[in-house]
C-alpha cells in the first residue's frame, strides 16, 4: 500500500502530493486520447495519402483492434509480474508509436504504427482503476475514483480541440502529441511503485472465468449493449460524421474537433451527476433510457441543416454516454462475485473495443459500395442505425419497469 493510502483511510482528501496519484490520471488520460485526438483530423489525412473512406476508416480500426485480443488477458499478466511492469511499457509504446506517426510517408506505415500504439493503449485505463484499487482504501479511493472519471470526461472534450487546432499547423503535428506517453513512462519509471499483495492466477482458471461470465444471460445483453453502442459511437460519429462535415459544411479539422467534444462536455456533466440519477432509476432501466438519448442524438444528425444542429444533437449523445456507461459498469460490479469481477472486466473491455474496431469499417464499407455516394450512404447509416436504437431503447424501457 503506497504512503498516500494512511490509516486515516476514510479521508476523502484527494492525495495531491503523490506521484502515484498523478500517474493514475495521466495513464487515463493517455487512454482516451488515441481516437478522440485523431477523429478530426480524418478528412485531411485522406486528402495527404490519397486514400478512399472506407480506407481512412482503418486509421481507428487498426488503433482498436489489438484491445479486442489484449485486454482480457492484460489483467492476468498483471497479476503475475505486477502492475508497474505492465504499465510502465504500454505507456512507452504508446508514446513512441504516436509520435513515430508523424514521420509516416506511406498510408500502410501509418496503419503498422497505429496498430502497434494500440497495443501500448490496450489496458491504460485498464490498469490505472486498478492501481486506484491496489494503493487507496476507503473514502479516499471513491475520492481518487471521482478525479480519474472526470479526467477521462475532459480529455475526452479536449482532446478533438487539441487535435483540430495542432492539424491547423501540419496534418502530422497532432500525432506529435503522443509523445506525451513517453514523458509519462519516464515519470511511472521514477515514481510509481509495486502495490503489495498481487496475487498470481493460473492461466486455466483465468479462461474458465471468463467461460463463466460470458455464458450468464444478464451478462449477455450487458455486452450487447456495450457493443452496439461503441459500434455505433465509432462508426457514426467518431469516423463518418467527420467526413459529413467536412464533404457538406467544408469545416476544418479545427471546428470539426469543437463539433465532436460536444459528445464528452455533456457526457462529463451527466456522469458527474450519477449518484443522484441511479436513485431515480434502476441501472438497467438508465441503459434503455440512454438508447433513446442515442437514437434521438442520430435522428438529429441525420435532419441536421447546420453544424450548429449537429453539436446540439451530439450533446444528446453525450447525454446517453453519461447514464448508460456508469450503468453498465454498475449492473457488471454487482452481477458476479470478486473472483469473477476481473474476468467480467475483461471481458467488457473487449467487447467494447470489438465495436470500436468494426463500427468505422462497417460504416465506411457499406455507405461506398452500397450507396451511391458516400455522403448519401453515411445519412442513410445514421438514419436506419437512430431508428433501430431509440425503438430498442422505447420497448425496453417498458419491460425493465415491470
Amino acid at each position: 500500500m503506497d504512503g498516500t493510502a494512511t490509516d486515516e483511510s476514510n479521508s476523502r482528501t484527494i492525495p495531491w502530493d503523490s506521484g502515484t496519484f498523478y500517474v493514475i490520471l495521466s495513464s487515463s488520460l493517455m487512454g482516451v486520447m488515441g481516437v478522440s485526438l485523431i477523429s478530426p483530423v480524418l478528412p485531411q489525412l485522406q486528402a495527404v495519402f490519397d486514400v478512399s473512406d472506407a480506407q481512412i476508416g482503418l486509421v481507428i480500426t487498426a488503433y482498436t483492434l489489438p484491445g479486442v485480443f489484449l485486454t482480457p488477458f492484460i489483467g492476468l499478466i498483471a497479476d503475475r509480474i505486477g502492475r508497474r511492469r505492465v504499465i510502465i511499457p504500454l505507456l512507452f509504446i504508446f508514446g513512441a508509436a504516436g509520435a513515430g506517426m508523424a514521420l509516416a510517408t506511406s498510408f500502410t506505415e501509418l496503419l503498422a504504427l497505429r496498430f502497434l500504439q494500440g497495443i501500448g493503449a490496450s489496458a491504460l485505463v485498464t490498469l490505472a482503476v486498478t492501481l486506484i484499487g491496489d494503493v487507496y482504501e476507503g473514502g479516499r479511493q471513491n475520492a481518487v475514483m471521482g478525479v480519474n472519471s472526470s479526467m477521462l470526461g475532459t480529455g475526452a472534450a479536449l482532446y478533438p480541440l487539441i487535435g483540430g487546432g495542432l492539424a491547423g499547423i501540419r496534418w502530422n503535428v497532432p500525432f506529435l502529441f503522443f509523445g506525451v506517453g513517453i514523458l509519462v513512462g519516464v515519470f511511472a519509471l521514477v515514481v510509481l511503485p509495486e502495490p503489495d499483495g498481487q496475487q498470481s492466477t493460473d492461466v486455466r482458471t483465468y479462461i474458465r472465468r471468463l467461460r463463466d461470465v460470458s455464458t450468464d444471460p444478464q451478462a449477455a445483453a450487458i455486452f450487447v449493449a456495450i457493443f452496439v453502442i461503441f459500434f455505433v459511437f465509432y462508426g457514426a460519429v467518431q469516423t463518418a460524421l467527420p467526413l459529413l462535415l467536412s464533404d457538406e459544411f467544408a469545416l476544418t479539422s479545427g471546428e470539426i474537433g469543437v463539433t465532436l467534444s460536444m459528445v464528452a462536455v455533456a457526457s462529463a456533466t451527466v456522469s458527474s451527476q450519477y449518484g443522484r440519477i441511479s436513485q431515480w432509476r434502476t441501472a438497467p432501466e438508465l441503459v434503455a433510457l440512454g438508447f433513446v438519448a442515442y437514437g434521438i442524438s442520430l435522428l438529429g444528425l441525420w435532419i441536421a441543416p447546420s453544424p450548429i444542429f449537429v453539436g446540439l444533437s451530439l450533446l444528446a449523445f453525450g447525454v446517453g454516454f453519461g447514464i448508460v456507461m456508469p450503468s453498465v459498469d454498475t449492473t457488471i460490479v454487482t452481477l458476479v462475485s470478486n473472483r469473477l469481477r476481473a474476468g467480467m472486466m475483461g471481458m467488457r473491455t473487449s467487447v467494447l473495443r470489438l465495436g470500436q474496431t468494426l463500427g468505422p469499417v462497417a460504416f465506411t464499407f457499406l455507405a461506398e459500395t452500397a450507396f451511391e455516394t458516400s455522403t448519401t450512404g453515411y445519412r442513410t447509416l445514421i438514419l436506419g442505425f437512430g431508428l433501430l436504437i431509440l425503438a430498442s431503447g422505447l420497448l425496453a424501457y417498458p419491460f425493465l419497469r415491470r
